[in-house]
């Protein structure tokens, strides 16, 4: 019999060179590490934009080439370190997506988004899930799983928990009454919609140019699905929301005319939360042109405890994980529907 310490994966070969399939090590985890047979991972639009990825910014932030690709990854333990006690060979997994030291003041006050060493980690500088197995560095990057399957849990640990991130930022707020408009409906926002649904009283209103993803998301809960944004959004949202307008807006897709939207439809006291990375900007003074006592906040990722609830939430049954299948030879296929906007929910690679 023939062994072999390689494997196949997709990966980046290079600065700015497209991702391929390609041969890469089988890695073997050292003192408090763990071995991951990967199930399945899902993809992300930032898959596409990291292989543009110029080298004086990757260096800079500590990434390596070539890597593999898939920061969004179930599966089940295949191997422990020394040192690993929590975890046993054959448990079914998910892996925390983003990356986080869990020493840094950041990290020790659970804000570990914003950690100093975020910037690089599993499918983002280094090796990912879209290989037979991935190597996770500590047993915090962990969540074991009860009941969800492993091969299509990724799209919850980075798509629901950065979603929950925002949600949960602006929960206090929507009380009984309250209004929560979520702009961008699928992917991130199909999320935010369950988990306002689920968390909260308010009455959500989605907005989305797609009428695909607007009937999806009348059947996540939405109460109203509006087309948009255009030119009647702003005053559409009014004839749901009243006079003084929304308690909340949760941008998803983050383009001049959602922010510019999103800001109008507040009312005063309310949030309004830049989430999507379309690099829009809000053309506006800032004094009368911000909402009136209340609050725009932005952030990047989302913390572990972010994704332990969203876990807990689907194993529960009050989240649905919509997935579009592939296989692993079908991943250049998978990118080429995430791109066209061909999918119906977060494309997921099974293994």
């Amino acid at each position: 019999m023939t062994i072999t310490n390689t494997m196949r994966a997709f990966r980046v070969p290079g600065w700015g060179e497209p991702a391929r399939f390609m041969d890469a090590e089988l890695p073997s985890p050292g003192p408090g590490e763990i071995l991951v047979r990967v199930a399945g991972a899902s993809l992300c639009h930032s898959d596409i934009s990291m292989q543009q990825m110029p080298q004086q910014y990757g260096e800079a932030m500590g990434w390596q080439m070539p890597f593999t690709l898939g920061h969004e990854t179930g599966g089940t333990v295949a191997a422990l370190g020394d040192g690993v006690t929590s975890l046993e060979v054959g448990d079914s997994v998910a892996l925390v997506s983003p990356s986080s030291c869990g020493a840094c003041d950041f990290c020790l006050r659970g804000a570990d988004n914003n950690c100093v060493f975020g910037a690089v980690g599993r499918g983002y500088g280094r090796d990912g899930g879209l290989a037979s197995h991935v190597l996770v560095e500590s047993e915090r990057g962990i969540i074991p799983l009860t009941t969800l399957d492993p091969a299509t849990v990724g799209p919850l640990t980075d798509a629901g928990a950065t979603a929950i991130h925002a949600v949960k930022r602006v929960l206090p707020k929507l009380g009984a009454g309250s209004t929560a408009v979520i702009i961008g409906a699928g992917g991130l926002g199909a999320f935010a919609i369950q988990f306002v649904r689920a968390l909260s009283g308010a009455t959500v209103i989605a907005v989305d140019m797609n009428a695909d993803r607007l009937g999806i998301a009348k059947e996540h809960g939405a109460h109203h699905a509006i087309e948009g944004v255009n030119e009647h959004t702003v005053a559409a949202l009014a004839e749901l929301t009243g006079p003084h307008g929304a308690t909340v807006v949760l941008d998803f897709a983050g383009f001049d005319a959602t922010i510019a939207a999103g800001i109008a439809a507040l009312a005063p006291g309310g949030s309004y939360g830049l989430v999507g990375a379309g690099g829009g900007k809000l053309d506006a003074p800032w004094f009368g042109g911000l909402p009136r006592d209340g609050e725009v906040f932005t952030f990047q990722g989302s913390t572990i405890a972010d994704a332990h609830d969203v876990i807990r939430l689907a194993e529960s049954g009050a989240v649905r994980n919509e997935i579009d299948s592939y296989n692993f030879d079908q991943i250049p296929e998978a990118y080429a529907d995430l791109e066209a906007g061909r999918l119906r929910g977060r494309a997921v690679i099974k293994m």
